[in-house]
Protein backbone atom coordinates (compact mmCIF):
# COMPACT_ATOMS: atom_id res chain seq x y z
CA UNK A 1 0.00 0.00 0.00
CA UNK A 2 2.87 2.37 0.74
CA UNK A 3 4.20 2.02 -2.80
CA UNK A 4 0.76 2.84 -4.20
CA UNK A 5 0.48 5.86 -1.91
CA UNK A 6 3.91 7.10 -2.93
CA UNK A 7 3.11 6.73 -6.61
CA UNK A 8 -0.29 8.41 -6.50
CA UNK A 9 0.81 11.30 -4.35
CA UNK A 10 3.97 11.81 -6.36
CA UNK A 11 1.61 12.37 -9.25
CA UNK A 12 -0.15 15.00 -7.17
CA UNK A 13 3.11 16.79 -6.57
CA UNK A 14 3.90 16.50 -10.27
CA UNK A 15 0.84 18.65 -11.01
CA UNK A 16 1.09 21.23 -8.96
CA UNK A 17 -5.96 8.29 -15.70
CA UNK A 18 -8.92 5.69 -20.34
CA UNK A 19 -8.72 1.99 -20.83
CA UNK A 20 -7.73 2.37 -24.47
CA UNK A 21 -4.82 4.15 -26.04
CA UNK A 22 -5.69 7.72 -27.13
CA UNK A 23 -6.69 8.26 -30.73
CA UNK A 24 -4.35 10.33 -32.83
CA UNK A 25 -5.85 13.62 -33.98
CA UNK A 26 -5.43 14.66 -37.62
CA UNK A 27 -4.98 18.27 -36.46
CA UNK A 28 -1.61 19.69 -37.47
CA UNK A 29 0.26 21.48 -34.65
CA UNK A 30 0.88 25.15 -35.35
CA UNK A 31 2.89 25.92 -32.21
CA UNK A 32 6.36 24.85 -31.21
CA UNK A 33 7.06 22.94 -28.00
CA UNK A 34 8.54 26.07 -26.42
CA UNK A 35 5.45 28.11 -27.30
CA UNK A 36 3.13 25.47 -25.85
CA UNK A 37 5.09 25.39 -22.60
CA UNK A 38 5.04 29.19 -22.41
CA UNK A 39 1.26 29.23 -22.83
CA UNK A 40 0.84 26.43 -20.29
CA UNK A 41 2.86 28.22 -17.63
CA UNK A 42 0.86 31.40 -18.30
CA UNK A 43 -2.44 29.50 -18.07
CA UNK A 44 -1.39 28.03 -14.73
CA UNK A 45 -0.74 31.47 -13.24
CA UNK A 46 2.45 32.76 -14.77
CA UNK A 47 6.17 32.23 -14.39
CA UNK A 48 6.78 34.84 -11.70
CA UNK A 49 3.83 33.63 -9.60
CA UNK A 50 5.13 30.07 -9.58
CA UNK A 51 8.69 31.18 -8.87
CA UNK A 52 7.33 32.87 -5.74
CA UNK A 53 5.93 29.60 -4.39
CA UNK A 54 8.32 28.16 -1.81
CA UNK A 55 5.94 25.85 0.07
CA UNK A 56 2.53 24.30 -0.51
CA UNK A 57 0.11 22.21 1.53
CA UNK A 58 -2.61 20.04 0.00
CA UNK A 59 -5.28 18.23 2.00
CA UNK A 60 -8.01 15.88 0.83
CA UNK A 61 -8.87 12.23 0.38
CA UNK A 62 -7.11 9.54 -1.57
CA UNK A 63 -8.77 6.44 -2.96
CA UNK A 64 -7.07 3.32 -1.66
CA UNK A 65 -7.87 -0.26 -0.84
CA UNK A 66 -10.37 -0.87 -3.62
CA UNK A 67 -9.78 -4.03 -5.63
CA UNK A 68 -12.49 -5.08 -8.05
CA UNK A 69 -10.19 -6.99 -10.36
CA UNK A 70 -11.15 -10.60 -10.96
CA UNK A 71 -9.04 -13.14 -9.12
CA UNK A 72 -7.01 -15.62 -11.12
CA UNK A 73 -8.60 -19.00 -11.73
CA UNK A 74 -7.06 -21.54 -9.40
CA UNK A 75 -7.69 -25.21 -8.73
CA UNK A 76 -8.84 -25.83 -5.19
CA UNK A 77 -7.92 -29.35 -4.07
CA UNK A 78 -10.91 -31.65 -4.04
CA UNK A 79 -13.25 -29.22 -5.84
CA UNK A 80 -14.35 -29.08 -9.47
CA UNK A 81 -17.19 -27.49 -11.34
CA UNK A 82 -19.91 -29.50 -13.11
CA UNK A 83 -17.61 -30.17 -16.07
CA UNK A 84 -14.67 -31.16 -13.86
CA UNK A 85 -12.76 -28.00 -14.81
CA UNK A 86 -11.01 -25.41 -12.69
CA UNK A 87 -12.89 -23.21 -10.32
CA UNK A 88 -14.23 -20.18 -12.13
CA UNK A 89 -12.83 -16.68 -11.87
CA UNK A 90 -13.82 -15.24 -8.54
CA UNK A 91 -14.35 -11.54 -7.98
CA UNK A 92 -12.66 -9.54 -5.25
CA UNK A 93 -15.24 -6.78 -4.80
CA UNK A 94 -14.22 -3.99 -2.50
CA UNK A 95 -15.25 -0.36 -2.47
CA UNK A 96 -12.43 2.11 -2.81
CA UNK A 97 -11.77 3.56 0.63
CA UNK A 98 -11.28 7.31 0.84
CA UNK A 99 -8.35 8.02 3.19
CA UNK A 100 -7.73 11.56 4.50
CA UNK A 101 -4.26 12.88 3.71
CA UNK A 102 -2.14 15.99 4.09
CA UNK A 103 0.81 16.63 1.80
CA UNK A 104 3.40 19.29 2.55
CA UNK A 105 5.78 20.37 -0.21
CA UNK A 106 8.83 22.62 0.01
CA UNK A 107 11.74 23.52 -2.19
CA UNK A 108 14.00 21.84 -3.01
CA UNK A 109 12.19 18.52 -3.63
CA UNK A 110 10.92 18.05 -0.08
CA UNK A 111 7.73 16.10 0.58
CA UNK A 112 5.86 14.96 3.67
CA UNK A 113 2.65 12.94 3.51
CA UNK A 114 0.42 12.02 6.46
CA UNK A 115 -2.27 9.46 5.69
CA UNK A 116 -5.06 8.48 8.11
CA UNK A 117 -5.88 4.77 8.06
CA UNK A 118 -7.94 2.86 10.63
CA UNK A 119 -7.45 5.56 13.25
CA UNK A 120 -3.69 5.63 12.79
CA UNK A 121 -1.41 8.01 10.93
CA UNK A 122 1.05 6.73 8.37
CA UNK A 123 3.89 9.09 7.47
CA UNK A 124 6.29 9.24 4.57
CA UNK A 125 8.98 11.90 4.28
CA UNK A 126 11.50 12.77 1.60
CA UNK A 127 14.00 15.54 2.38
CA UNK A 128 15.40 15.76 -1.13
CA UNK A 129 18.10 13.18 -0.40
CA UNK A 130 16.74 10.60 2.04
CA UNK A 131 13.33 9.06 2.58
CA UNK A 132 11.58 7.45 5.57
CA UNK A 133 8.22 5.81 6.25
CA UNK A 134 6.22 4.99 9.35
CA UNK A 135 3.38 2.47 8.96
CA UNK A 136 1.64 1.78 12.29
CA UNK A 137 -1.38 0.23 10.56
CA UNK A 138 0.93 -2.67 9.65
CA UNK A 139 2.06 -2.82 13.28
CA UNK A 140 5.43 -1.42 12.20
CA UNK A 141 6.11 1.10 14.93
CA UNK A 142 9.70 1.89 13.94
CA UNK A 143 10.72 4.31 11.22
CA UNK A 144 11.97 2.51 8.10
CA UNK A 145 14.11 3.94 5.30
CA UNK A 146 12.77 4.04 1.77
CA UNK A 147 13.55 1.00 -0.31
CA UNK A 148 15.75 1.43 -3.36
CA UNK A 149 12.65 1.44 -5.56
CA UNK A 150 10.91 4.04 -3.41
CA UNK A 151 14.01 6.22 -3.48
CA UNK A 152 14.05 5.95 -7.25
CA UNK A 153 10.43 7.10 -7.46
CA UNK A 154 10.94 9.94 -4.98
CA UNK A 155 14.11 11.20 -6.65
CA UNK A 156 12.30 11.35 -9.99
CA UNK A 157 9.48 13.56 -8.79
CA UNK A 158 9.64 17.14 -10.01
CA UNK A 159 9.71 20.35 -8.05
CA UNK A 160 6.43 21.60 -6.56
CA UNK A 161 5.83 23.89 -9.55
CA UNK A 162 5.81 20.97 -11.97
CA UNK A 163 8.19 20.00 -14.77
CA UNK A 164 7.50 22.81 -17.22
CA UNK A 165 8.07 25.90 -15.08
CA UNK A 166 11.67 26.97 -15.71
CA UNK A 167 12.20 23.70 -17.56
CA UNK A 168 15.37 24.85 -19.35
CA UNK A 169 16.97 25.94 -16.07
CA UNK A 170 16.15 22.51 -14.64
CA UNK A 171 17.99 20.87 -17.52
CA UNK A 172 14.82 19.48 -19.12
CA UNK A 173 14.38 19.16 -22.87
CA UNK A 174 10.84 19.47 -24.23
CA UNK A 175 9.77 18.21 -27.67
CA UNK A 176 6.42 18.21 -29.44
CA UNK A 177 5.34 14.63 -30.12
CA UNK A 178 2.25 15.45 -32.18
CA UNK A 179 -1.39 15.86 -31.21
CA UNK A 180 -3.80 13.33 -29.72
CA UNK A 181 -7.36 13.16 -28.54
CA UNK A 182 -7.80 12.91 -24.78
CA UNK A 183 -11.45 12.42 -23.85
CA UNK A 184 -12.57 14.01 -27.12
CA UNK A 185 -10.37 17.05 -26.61
CA UNK A 186 -7.47 18.01 -28.83
CA UNK A 187 -4.22 17.98 -26.90
CA UNK A 188 -0.57 18.61 -27.60
CA UNK A 189 1.55 15.63 -26.62
CA UNK A 190 4.86 16.78 -25.19
CA UNK A 191 7.90 14.60 -24.60
CA UNK A 192 9.97 15.69 -21.61
CA UNK A 193 13.53 14.44 -21.18
CA UNK A 194 14.88 15.28 -17.75
CA UNK A 195 18.47 16.01 -16.81
CA UNK A 196 18.70 12.47 -15.41
CA UNK A 197 17.80 11.03 -18.81
CA UNK A 198 14.34 9.89 -17.67
CA UNK A 199 11.55 10.51 -20.17
CA UNK A 200 7.87 11.22 -19.58
CA UNK A 201 4.93 12.61 -21.56
CA UNK A 202 2.43 15.36 -20.81
CA UNK A 203 -0.76 16.08 -22.75
CA UNK A 204 -1.77 19.76 -22.84
CA UNK A 205 -5.31 20.87 -23.71
CA UNK A 206 -5.15 22.76 -27.02
CA UNK A 207 -7.80 25.28 -25.86
CA UNK A 208 -7.07 25.93 -22.20
CA UNK A 209 -3.35 25.04 -22.32
CA UNK A 210 -3.72 23.29 -18.96
CA UNK A 211 -2.30 19.80 -18.48
CA UNK A 212 -5.01 17.24 -19.25
CA UNK A 213 -3.02 14.07 -18.64
CA UNK A 214 0.46 12.93 -17.63
CA UNK A 215 2.30 9.65 -17.90
CA UNK A 216 2.45 7.98 -14.49
CA UNK A 217 4.85 5.56 -12.84
CA UNK A 218 4.27 2.04 -14.29
CA UNK A 219 2.55 -0.32 -11.86
CA UNK A 220 3.50 -3.98 -11.56
CA UNK A 221 0.51 -6.34 -11.43
CA UNK A 222 0.61 -10.14 -11.75
CA UNK A 223 4.29 -9.96 -12.64
CA UNK A 224 3.84 -7.45 -15.48
CA UNK A 225 4.46 -3.71 -15.64
CA UNK A 226 1.31 -1.82 -16.67
CA UNK A 227 1.33 1.68 -18.20
CA UNK A 228 -0.27 4.32 -15.99
CA UNK A 229 -2.00 7.57 -16.95
CA UNK A 230 -3.05 10.32 -14.57
CA UNK A 231 -5.82 12.70 -15.62
CA UNK A 232 -6.02 16.23 -14.18
CA UNK A 233 -9.55 17.56 -13.66
CA UNK A 234 -11.48 20.31 -11.90
CA UNK A 235 -8.92 23.10 -12.07
CA UNK A 236 -9.51 25.84 -9.51
CA UNK A 237 -7.85 29.17 -8.92
CA UNK A 238 -5.87 29.39 -5.67
CA UNK A 239 -4.08 32.69 -5.08
CA UNK A 240 -3.89 33.24 -8.83
CA UNK A 241 -2.58 29.73 -9.58
CA UNK A 242 -4.57 27.09 -11.48
CA UNK A 243 -4.44 23.77 -9.63
CA UNK A 244 -6.31 20.52 -10.41
CA UNK A 245 -8.47 19.37 -7.51
CA UNK A 246 -9.18 15.90 -8.95
CA UNK A 247 -6.52 13.47 -10.13
CA UNK A 248 -7.73 10.23 -11.66
CA UNK A 249 -5.23 7.42 -12.11
CA UNK A 250 -5.88 4.68 -14.65
CA UNK A 251 -3.80 1.53 -14.96
CA UNK A 252 -3.91 0.39 -18.57
CA UNK A 253 -4.44 -3.30 -19.37
CA UNK A 254 -1.92 -5.37 -21.27
CA UNK A 255 -2.74 -8.19 -23.70
CA UNK A 256 -1.42 -10.90 -21.38
CA UNK A 257 0.33 -10.83 -18.04
CA UNK A 258 3.52 -12.66 -17.05
CA UNK A 259 1.50 -15.83 -16.40
CA UNK A 260 0.21 -15.83 -19.96
CA UNK A 261 -3.31 -15.04 -18.82
CA UNK A 262 -5.61 -12.39 -20.21
CA UNK A 263 -5.37 -9.17 -18.25
CA UNK A 264 -8.34 -7.84 -16.28
CA UNK A 265 -9.33 -4.16 -15.94
CA UNK A 266 -8.28 -2.15 -12.89
CA UNK A 267 -10.82 0.37 -11.59
CA UNK A 268 -9.66 4.01 -11.69
CA UNK A 269 -8.39 5.61 -8.49
CA UNK A 270 -8.98 9.20 -7.49
CA UNK A 271 -7.28 11.80 -5.35
CA UNK A 272 -9.76 14.47 -4.28
CA UNK A 273 -8.09 17.65 -3.08
CA UNK A 274 -10.22 19.69 -0.70
CA UNK A 275 -7.85 22.47 0.32
CA UNK A 276 -4.66 24.04 -1.01
CA UNK A 277 -2.54 26.56 0.89
CA UNK A 278 0.17 28.49 -0.94
CA UNK A 279 3.33 29.42 0.95
CA UNK A 280 2.30 28.19 4.41
CA UNK A 281 4.90 28.48 7.15
CA UNK A 282 6.28 24.97 7.49
CA UNK A 283 8.67 23.93 10.22
CA UNK A 284 11.89 22.56 8.76
CA UNK A 285 11.57 19.61 11.12
CA UNK A 286 8.57 18.35 9.15
CA UNK A 287 10.98 17.04 6.54
CA UNK A 288 13.28 15.30 9.00
CA UNK A 289 13.19 11.64 9.97
CA UNK A 290 9.84 10.97 11.72
CA UNK A 291 9.66 10.07 15.39
CA UNK A 292 8.68 6.42 16.04
CA UNK A 293 5.25 5.80 17.54
CA UNK A 294 6.82 4.15 20.62
CA UNK A 295 8.94 7.23 21.27
CA UNK A 296 5.92 9.52 21.05
CA UNK A 297 4.06 7.38 23.58
CA UNK A 298 6.87 7.84 26.11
Amino acid sequence: MHRKTLTILSATAFALSLNAQPRTSPTVPTLSAAQIVEKTVAARGGLQAWRAVETMTLAGKMGAGGNQRAALSVRIPGTKDAQGALQGVRGRPAEEVQLPFVMDLARPHKTRVELEFKGQTAIQVYDGTNGWKLRPFLNRLEVEPYTAEEMKIASRQTELDGPMVDYAAKGTRVELDGMEKVEDRDTYKLKLTFKSGDVTHVWVDAKTFLEAKVEGQPRRLDGTDHPVEVYYRDYRNVNGLEIPFVLETRVLPVTKNALGLRDTPVPPEKVLIEKVVINPKLDAGLFSKPVPVASKAK
